[in-house]
């Protein structure tokens, strides 16, 4: 735990400091009243006792109790502006972590389990520690000091106060060990919850349909009973041991009372001594009793830190070499890929010249998704290269990267946030002009008027208020501020109605112009003009050529475009 610790703070090690600083400024304020009633014990003991002494000392603690307040104040609103601070910028460099992962990130976990991360993991730091700071702090600083003013006092009674410390470690060994274990647990059963809930939510038109919402949804239900039940037992296993280790504390108090209570009938310490003891000694365990309280949940955040760090120290696809490619070809040079551990693609060599088009076809689960987003650095190839203007795209700055490639991709995904700003993605620096010329050459304009509130328009979750064909022109839209020298299509127009398709396609012929151009083809009328036609099957290159050769050889291509001839006419 203290190894995270230090990975966290060092982030902002000043504000640490003086957090601690003011924690253990704080704890001093809270045990010097006990230490000053002492003066007054003292002076009630001796043969003529000075009042005038006394109130002085009331005096002091009434005023110490304003320094007091104004401290513990001010102690409070430094540790939660530290931590508050500490997560915001955890959040932050995960967030900015992340965008540098391969997809592959994102295959091998779940999406509740990574909003999980970013989400609960963090709040649980944020929250749990931001309370703890000043009880650890009093913790390890009060203790020594007061073990030192004890042990000046009476040295016999102070080790027979501090004889119990070694006796609680076993116990927290213990409540450790199952925190650990069942700590896991409990977090992987509340990831799967989370996921459920956002596949029940992603689902619930389906579920509706079928009748499966409610009570009938067993998956949502059992993953729900699942966190309850694990949480309880990850509870009920390791409290009962840090309780043990509380009642240790008492039971060594105890052993110094009486230990005390026979030196004093032997005459080895006075009434005053054995007073200190028993005012100074219980308060010494006052605060280790506090944090034996927040053991656990700081064992379970410490897992929640655990996952938090594992992901800042995940690999990414960043590179120390920056490239700059001058040309725009594309070349695959035997590039072979696998999703996790299934081969995708194998041995593919092939090269898409500047400002041409290169059409992919293929049966589904051909390998034509993955080609494209192998091109687009989605992921990295398995084996071979893939080169942009004879430059490795993994030796191009991934900012520069991603600033030469514009995706009008089938499944189109719009931030919950205006039209306006959805398009003004392709291109953060455009004027209004630049952004509404691109919106009327991408046809955004035929429809986005007749909504109440024109461009300003929220789009919701994914676009979730905008028909398929909408979003797709503002993919488009987007693509067209952006102006990229490489253009990435995978059937852009598969979402529209014949009657915008036309238009769709004249925007999308002015969005390729002097671009290099990949495009994943289904509808194979739409790429007869391509320059080149690579037909794959099961990942490898099965024929390659333009429209007029493919259609010469009694191929895949050949056959696929009869069927879709055929299929032309069929009616219902």
């Amino acid at each position: 735990m203290i190894q995270n610790l230090k990975y966290v703070t060092s982030f902002n090690r000043k504000e640490t400091w003086k957090v601690i600083f003011w924690s253990i400024f704080h704890s001093i304020f809270v045990a010097m009243p006990s230490g000053i009633l002492l003066i007054v014990v003292w002076e009630l003991f001796s043969e003529h006792p000075n009042t005038s002494v006394i109130w002085t000392v009331v005096g002091v603690m009434a005023v110490m109790l304003v320094i007091q307040f104004y401290i513990a104040s001010k102690s409070m609103v430094l540790s939660n502006l530290w931590v508050y601070d500490l997560s915001t910028r955890l959040r932050i460099m995960l967030g900015n972590r992340i965008q540098k992962f391969s997809l592959g990130f994102f295959k091998k976990k779940d999406p509740g389990e990574i909003a999980s991360i970013i989400l609960q993991d963090v709040a649980n730091f944020e929250g749990i520690f931001g309370h703890s700071m000043g009880n650890l702090a009093s913790a390890a600083f009060g203790t020594v000091v007061l073990s030192v003013f004890l042990l000046l006092y009476d040295w016999r009674l102070a080790l027979c106060l501090l004889a119990v410390l070694p006796l609680i470690y076993p116990f927290l060994a213990l409540a450790n060990y199952f925190i650990q274990k069942l700590g896991r647990k409990q977090i992987a059963a509340r990831n799967t919850m989370g996921a459920k809930f956002l596949e029940y939510v992603q689902g619930i038109r389906h579920l509706k349909s079928y009748g499966l919402t409610g009570e009938k949804h067993q998956g949502l239900e059992h993953a729900f009973e699942e966190v309850r039940r694990k949480s309880i037992t990850m509870e009920a296993i390791a409290g009962p041991f840090v309780m043990t280790a509380s009642i240790i504390f008492e039971i060594g108090f105890l052993a110094m009372a009486a230990l005390g209570l026979y030196y004093l009938n032997g005459h080895s310490i006075t009434i005053p001594v054995l007073i200190t003891f028993l005012i100074m000694g219980y308060n010494l365990y006052q605060p280790l009793k506090i944090v034996l309280v927040d053991y656990i949940v700081l064992r379970y955040m410490n897992e929640s830190l655990d996952r938090v760090i594992h992901v800042m120290h995940e690999q990414t696809m960043e590179t120390c070499r920056h490239e700059m490619p001058s040309r725009f070809d594309i070349v695959f040079h035997d590039v072979s890929f696998g999703y996790l551990d299934a081969m995708t693609v194998r041995n593919l060599d092939f090269t898409v010249p500047e400002k041409s088009m290169l059409a992919l076809v293929g049966h589904s689960g051909s390998g034509k998704t993955t080609v494209a987003s192998l091109i687009a650095r989605f992921w990295d190839v398995s084996s071979g290269s893939i080169t942009i203007g004879g430059v490795d795209i993994r030796n191009i700055n991934q900012d520069h990267f991603y600033g030469l490639i514009s995706e009008v991709f089938q499944e189109v995904y719009l931030f919950d946030d205006t039209i306006y700003n959805n398009i003004k993605i392709g291109k953060p620096d455009a004027t209004r002009q630049e952004i509404l010329d691109a919106a009327d050459r991408a046809r955004v304009l035929d429809f986005v008027w007749e909504l109440p509130e024109g461009m300003n328009t929220t789009v919701g979750e994914g676009g979730s208020r905008l028909s398929g064909g909408q979003k797709q022109r503002i993919s488009i839209a987007r693509a067209l501020l952006k102006d990229a020298p490489i253009v990435l299509l995978d059937e852009a127009t598969a979402s529209l109605d014949p009657e915008n398709e036309v238009y769709i396609q004249q925007a999308i012929q002015e969005l390729v112009q002097s671009k290099t151009v990949v495009v994943i083809a289904h509808k194979l009328a739409t790429i007869r003009n391509a320059d080149q036609i690579l037909v794959l099957k099961e990942g490898k290159t099965a024929e390659q050529g333009t429209h007029n050769e493919l259609m010469e050889f009694n191929g895949i291509y050949r056959n696929m475009w009869n069927i879709q001839q055929q299929s032309g006419g069929w009616k219902i």
